[in-house]
């Protein structure tokens, strides 16, 4: 995997049209230029992999627009050292976005084939995140508590078991909906376990999907 010059200049061009849009702080722009975006994407992707749009990862799941990465990574409001629970892998950028960030990072995938493929990918990566076949809604029980929870896929409804997961002052975000829109929402467990919701716009997600799939 090579990380050229020009792969270099055009994260650089990604990062400064992201900081345009405001609402993202210097770490988490950081992370996105650090993070090779182009490993993440099949060869025919990857002229289009610096620009700020969601690409096809097969199946039927995408990775998604770098803004929506650094939005939602930004709503966690992330120290190192926190343990972190990933709720889609997908291509595993999110994951190592946020490894990059210094963050012990657990994440779940339920496409059989997308988490072969992945874990694969992230063992090649200077990065620890440890990558789980399962069902998303159960977390993963296991290993919790967790100091921050993200969803990257489109929830019908807040899975009851992850915010169980939460530590006190544990942070959730994700993306609530199931139409073709959702409100990206940030939810805090405060430390008598009481819930605080936050919404911050609509965006646009796969759907989350429930058991272990297959394909």
């Amino acid at each position: 995997m090579l990380d050229t010059f020009r792969h270099k200049g055009l994260r650089k061009q990604l990062v400064a049209d992201i900081r345009k849009k405001g609402l993202i702080g210097e770490s988490v722009l950081a992370a996105v230029e650090n993070v090779p975006r182009h490993f993440f994407l099949d060869s025919s992707f990857l002229e289009f992999a610096y620009q700020d749009k969601p690409f096809p990862i097969g199946s039927g799941q995408t990775i998604s627009q770098p803004f929506t990465v650094a939005i939602q990574t930004e709503l966690l409001n992330i120290e190192r050292g926190m343990r972190v629970l990933e709720i889609g892998t997908g291509s595993g950028y999110q994951a190592c976005i946020l490894a990059e960030l210094g963050c012990k990072v657990f994440t779940v995938e339920r496409q059989r084939k997308l988490f072969a493929k992945t874990r694969d990918l992230l063992l090649q990566m200077p990065y620890q995140v440890q990558v789980f076949l399962g069902d998303g809604y159960k977390g993963l029980p296991t290993y919790a508590p967790f100091d921050r929870i993200l969803i990257t896929a489109a929830a019908p409804e807040v899975p009851k078991a992850l915010i169980e997961q939460l530590k006190p002052n544990g942070v959730l975000v994700i993306p609530l909906g199931g139409g073709d829109e959702q409100d990206m929402l940030r939810i805090t467990k405060d430390s008598d376990n009481q819930i605080k919701t936050e919404k911050f716009g609509a965006f646009r997600f796969v759907p989350m999907l429930q058991n272990l799939g297959n394909d």
